[in-house]
Protein backbone atom coordinates (compact mmCIF):
# COMPACT_ATOMS: atom_id res chain seq x y z
CA UNK A 1 0.00 0.00 0.00
CA UNK A 2 1.03 3.64 -0.56
CA UNK A 3 0.25 6.28 1.82
CA UNK A 4 0.40 10.11 1.37
CA UNK A 5 0.20 11.27 5.00
CA UNK A 6 -0.40 15.07 5.37
CA UNK A 7 2.30 15.71 2.20
CA UNK A 8 2.76 19.61 1.31
CA UNK A 9 5.33 21.08 -0.63
CA UNK A 10 5.81 24.88 -1.85
CA UNK A 11 8.29 26.04 -4.87
CA UNK A 12 8.70 29.48 -5.65
CA UNK A 13 8.30 31.06 -8.74
CA UNK A 14 8.43 34.75 -10.13
CA UNK A 15 5.25 35.53 -7.53
CA UNK A 16 6.43 33.85 -4.79
CA UNK A 17 5.98 31.01 -3.12
CA UNK A 18 3.32 28.43 -3.59
CA UNK A 19 2.43 24.99 -2.59
CA UNK A 20 2.13 22.86 -5.19
CA UNK A 21 0.55 19.94 -2.56
CA UNK A 22 -1.42 21.33 -0.10
CA UNK A 23 -1.83 19.21 2.80
CA UNK A 24 -3.04 15.96 0.72
CA UNK A 25 -3.65 12.82 2.76
CA UNK A 26 -4.40 9.76 0.39
CA UNK A 27 -4.03 5.99 0.40
CA UNK A 28 -3.77 3.63 -2.77
CA UNK A 29 -4.01 -0.15 -2.40
CA UNK A 30 -1.75 -2.94 -3.34
CA UNK A 31 -2.44 -3.64 -6.94
CA UNK A 32 -5.14 -1.20 -7.98
CA UNK A 33 -4.90 1.40 -11.01
CA UNK A 34 -5.12 4.53 -9.04
CA UNK A 35 -5.56 7.69 -11.10
CA UNK A 36 -4.50 11.41 -9.76
CA UNK A 37 -6.29 14.10 -12.14
CA UNK A 38 -6.18 17.95 -12.43
CA UNK A 39 -5.62 20.81 -14.55
CA UNK A 40 -2.65 21.67 -15.14
CA UNK A 41 -0.43 23.22 -12.04
CA UNK A 42 -2.76 21.29 -9.51
CA UNK A 43 0.28 19.58 -8.32
CA UNK A 44 -0.07 16.07 -9.74
CA UNK A 45 2.91 15.03 -10.95
CA UNK A 46 4.51 16.52 -7.58
CA UNK A 47 2.28 14.21 -5.56
CA UNK A 48 3.16 10.79 -7.63
CA UNK A 49 7.10 12.10 -7.89
CA UNK A 50 7.13 11.65 -3.69
CA UNK A 51 6.43 8.24 -4.49
CA UNK A 52 9.82 7.58 -5.97
CA UNK A 53 11.37 9.97 -4.15
CA UNK A 54 12.56 11.91 -7.22
CA UNK A 55 10.60 15.32 -4.84
CA UNK A 56 10.66 15.16 -1.16
CA UNK A 57 7.47 16.95 0.73
CA UNK A 58 8.30 19.73 3.04
CA UNK A 59 5.83 18.41 5.43
CA UNK A 60 4.14 14.94 5.79
CA UNK A 61 4.65 11.35 5.33
CA UNK A 62 4.88 8.96 2.20
CA UNK A 63 4.85 5.34 3.24
CA UNK A 64 5.58 2.52 0.62
CA UNK A 65 4.55 -1.17 2.36
CA UNK A 66 5.40 0.07 5.57
CA UNK A 67 8.03 2.05 5.23
CA UNK A 68 8.98 6.19 5.36
CA UNK A 69 9.84 6.70 1.86
CA UNK A 70 11.59 10.08 3.17
CA UNK A 71 14.13 8.06 5.53
CA UNK A 72 15.26 6.46 2.41
CA UNK A 73 19.25 7.07 1.46
CA UNK A 74 21.66 5.09 -0.67
CA UNK A 75 21.73 1.53 -1.09
CA UNK A 76 18.15 1.49 0.41
CA UNK A 77 16.67 3.91 -1.51
CA UNK A 78 18.27 2.43 -4.87
CA UNK A 79 16.88 -0.72 -4.31
CA UNK A 80 13.15 1.17 -3.76
CA UNK A 81 13.98 2.99 -7.13
CA UNK A 82 14.50 -0.32 -8.62
CA UNK A 83 11.11 -1.30 -7.79
CA UNK A 84 9.44 1.23 -9.57
CA UNK A 85 8.28 1.52 -13.02
CA UNK A 86 8.15 5.06 -15.08
CA UNK A 87 6.51 5.84 -18.10
CA UNK A 88 6.88 9.66 -19.37
CA UNK A 89 4.56 11.51 -21.44
CA UNK A 90 7.32 12.22 -24.17
CA UNK A 91 8.48 8.20 -23.93
CA UNK A 92 12.21 9.75 -23.54
CA UNK A 93 13.69 7.13 -25.69
CA UNK A 94 17.26 6.67 -27.04
CA UNK A 95 17.20 7.88 -30.42
CA UNK A 96 20.79 5.92 -31.45
CA UNK A 97 19.28 2.72 -29.57
CA UNK A 98 17.13 0.36 -31.54
CA UNK A 99 13.40 -0.46 -29.68
CA UNK A 100 15.21 -3.70 -28.38
CA UNK A 101 18.07 -1.73 -27.02
CA UNK A 102 15.88 1.07 -25.51
CA UNK A 103 14.06 -1.87 -23.64
CA UNK A 104 17.62 -2.86 -21.94
CA UNK A 105 18.75 0.40 -21.05
CA UNK A 106 17.86 -0.56 -16.96
CA UNK A 107 18.92 -3.95 -17.25
CA UNK A 108 21.88 -2.31 -18.21
CA UNK A 109 22.29 0.64 -15.59
CA UNK A 110 21.23 -2.06 -12.22
CA UNK A 111 20.76 -5.65 -11.66
CA UNK A 112 17.83 -7.16 -11.30
CA UNK A 113 16.90 -10.46 -9.29
CA UNK A 114 14.09 -11.47 -12.21
CA UNK A 115 13.43 -9.17 -14.98
CA UNK A 116 11.32 -10.41 -17.92
CA UNK A 117 12.76 -11.92 -20.56
CA UNK A 118 12.87 -9.38 -23.66
CA UNK A 119 11.10 -11.33 -26.00
CA UNK A 120 8.38 -11.80 -23.41
CA UNK A 121 7.97 -8.26 -23.20
CA UNK A 122 8.48 -6.83 -26.86
CA UNK A 123 6.19 -9.40 -28.11
CA UNK A 124 3.52 -8.65 -24.42
CA UNK A 125 3.66 -4.97 -26.24
CA UNK A 126 3.30 -6.12 -30.11
CA UNK A 127 6.50 -4.61 -30.90
CA UNK A 128 8.10 -8.17 -32.21
CA UNK A 129 7.98 -6.74 -35.95
CA UNK A 130 9.83 -3.16 -34.50
CA UNK A 131 12.92 -4.73 -32.37
CA UNK A 132 15.68 -3.32 -34.87
CA UNK A 133 13.71 0.00 -35.59
CA UNK A 134 15.28 3.25 -34.29
CA UNK A 135 12.77 5.41 -32.65
CA UNK A 136 13.13 8.05 -35.40
CA UNK A 137 11.15 4.96 -37.47
CA UNK A 138 8.50 4.73 -35.22
CA UNK A 139 4.97 6.51 -34.59
CA UNK A 140 4.00 8.02 -31.51
CA UNK A 141 2.16 4.79 -30.13
CA UNK A 142 4.80 2.20 -31.34
CA UNK A 143 7.35 4.65 -29.00
CA UNK A 144 5.19 4.57 -26.25
CA UNK A 145 4.50 0.69 -26.36
CA UNK A 146 8.52 0.84 -26.17
CA UNK A 147 8.33 3.06 -22.93
CA UNK A 148 5.76 0.73 -21.42
CA UNK A 149 8.08 -2.35 -22.02
CA UNK A 150 11.17 -0.58 -20.24
CA UNK A 151 9.51 0.11 -17.49
CA UNK A 152 7.96 -4.15 -17.90
CA UNK A 153 11.19 -5.60 -18.06
CA UNK A 154 12.76 -5.05 -14.70
CA UNK A 155 9.07 -6.76 -12.94
CA UNK A 156 8.44 -3.42 -11.30
CA UNK A 157 5.85 -3.85 -7.96
CA UNK A 158 4.81 0.03 -8.72
CA UNK A 159 4.55 1.50 -12.40
CA UNK A 160 3.90 5.09 -12.71
CA UNK A 161 2.78 6.84 -15.63
CA UNK A 162 2.90 10.30 -16.32
CA UNK A 163 0.78 11.61 -18.51
CA UNK A 164 1.37 8.28 -20.86
CA UNK A 165 -1.35 9.13 -23.60
CA UNK A 166 -1.28 13.19 -23.67
CA UNK A 167 1.10 13.07 -26.73
CA UNK A 168 -1.41 10.52 -28.12
CA UNK A 169 -4.37 10.63 -30.96
CA UNK A 170 -7.79 9.43 -29.43
CA UNK A 171 -7.23 5.70 -31.06
CA UNK A 172 -3.81 5.43 -30.06
CA UNK A 173 -4.63 6.33 -26.74
CA UNK A 174 -7.16 3.47 -26.33
CA UNK A 175 -4.82 1.14 -27.82
CA UNK A 176 -2.18 2.60 -24.94
CA UNK A 177 -5.14 2.07 -22.34
CA UNK A 178 -6.35 -1.35 -23.46
CA UNK A 179 -2.04 -2.24 -22.92
CA UNK A 180 -1.41 -0.57 -19.58
CA UNK A 181 -4.56 -2.49 -18.32
CA UNK A 182 -3.04 -5.95 -19.49
CA UNK A 183 -0.30 -4.95 -17.81
CA UNK A 184 -1.41 -4.28 -14.84
CA UNK A 185 -3.72 -7.33 -14.56
CA UNK A 186 -0.72 -9.88 -15.97
CA UNK A 187 1.92 -8.81 -13.79
CA UNK A 188 -0.26 -7.67 -10.49
CA UNK A 189 1.62 -4.19 -10.25
CA UNK A 190 0.22 -1.09 -8.54
CA UNK A 191 -0.30 1.15 -11.31
CA UNK A 192 -0.79 5.06 -10.11
CA UNK A 193 -1.85 7.06 -13.99
CA UNK A 194 -1.35 11.23 -13.65
CA UNK A 195 -3.32 12.60 -16.20
CA UNK A 196 -5.93 15.40 -16.93
CA UNK A 197 -7.60 13.43 -19.64
CA UNK A 198 -10.73 11.96 -18.13
CA UNK A 199 -11.33 9.42 -21.11
CA UNK A 200 -8.21 7.71 -19.69
CA UNK A 201 -9.49 7.80 -16.15
CA UNK A 202 -12.37 6.10 -16.92
CA UNK A 203 -10.86 3.40 -19.14
CA UNK A 204 -8.26 2.61 -16.24
CA UNK A 205 -8.44 3.34 -13.15
CA UNK A 206 -10.47 1.93 -9.91
CA UNK A 207 -10.44 4.99 -8.25
CA UNK A 208 -9.16 8.47 -8.84
CA UNK A 209 -7.95 11.56 -6.64
CA UNK A 210 -9.40 15.36 -8.00
CA UNK A 211 -6.63 17.73 -6.72
CA UNK A 212 -6.91 21.09 -7.02
CA UNK A 213 -4.06 23.72 -6.50
CA UNK A 214 -2.42 21.66 -4.82
CA UNK A 215 -5.77 20.32 -2.68
CA UNK A 216 -7.22 17.11 -2.66
CA UNK A 217 -10.66 17.75 -3.43
CA UNK A 218 -12.29 14.10 -3.35
CA UNK A 219 -11.63 10.47 -3.95
CA UNK A 220 -13.98 8.98 -7.00
CA UNK A 221 -15.05 5.53 -7.11
CA UNK A 222 -14.76 5.48 -11.16
CA UNK A 223 -17.94 4.36 -13.29
CA UNK A 224 -19.75 5.08 -16.39
CA UNK A 225 -19.71 8.20 -17.77
CA UNK A 226 -23.08 10.44 -17.96
CA UNK A 227 -23.65 13.00 -20.34
CA UNK A 228 -21.61 16.29 -19.60
CA UNK A 229 -22.68 20.14 -19.64
CA UNK A 230 -20.39 22.06 -20.93
CA UNK A 231 -20.93 25.08 -18.60
CA UNK A 232 -20.38 23.14 -15.74
CA UNK A 233 -16.87 23.35 -13.48
CA UNK A 234 -14.43 21.47 -14.15
CA UNK A 235 -14.76 19.43 -10.89
CA UNK A 236 -18.29 18.94 -12.49
CA UNK A 237 -17.36 17.27 -15.49
CA UNK A 238 -14.51 15.72 -13.82
CA UNK A 239 -18.17 13.84 -11.78
CA UNK A 240 -19.98 13.77 -14.91
CA UNK A 241 -17.26 11.00 -16.73
CA UNK A 242 -16.20 9.16 -13.23
CA UNK A 243 -19.56 8.79 -11.64
CA UNK A 244 -23.53 7.94 -12.46
CA UNK A 245 -25.39 10.66 -12.01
Amino acid sequence: MIAFNNVTKSFVDKDGDFKAVDNVSLSVKSEEIFGIIGESGAGKSTLMRFINALEKPDAGQIVVDDIDVATLGGRRLRTHQKNIGMIFQQFNLLSNKTVEDNIKVPLELHRYNHPLPLDEVIKFVGLDDKRSSFPAELSGGQKQRVGIARALVTRPEILLCDEPTSALDEKTTEEITDVLRRAQMEFGMTVIIVTHELNVIKQLCDRAAVLEKGKLIDIIDVEQPTRMNSEQSYYDRILAVLKNG
